[in-house]
């Protein structure tokens, strides 16, 4: 199983269109079961990473770690590109 951690850069965390973003592209890879978590939580508290709400309701806030997991053919990959979208902030214009 692959794993990344990443850290929230929006300045609103994982809410509204951060959240948004992130759950479009976590859902291009239907192929694999991408989970998220807070850092430090356990694997069976992790959420589905391409629904917006599961994301939401994680309570992620700006400066917070996440813990992306995926297993299968390109994970590794996929989590990498997802931990950029969560490293960049989407509330700047």
């Amino acid at each position: 199983m692959a794993e990344r951690t990443a850290t929230i850069a929006s300045n609103t965390g994982l809410h509204a269109r951060p959240a948004a973003v992130f759950a479009e592209a976590a859902s291009q890879y239907e192929h694999l079961d991408i989970t998220i978590a807070p850092e430090g939580e356990p694997q069976h508290n992790a959420v589905d990473a391409a629904s917006m709400l599961s994301l939401m309701s994680l309570g992620a806030g700006h400066g917070e770690r996440v813990v992306l997991r995926a297993d299968g053919h390109g994970a590794d990959e996929a989590l990498g590109q997802l931990a950029q979208i969560l490293e960049t902030d989407h509330d700047t214009k």
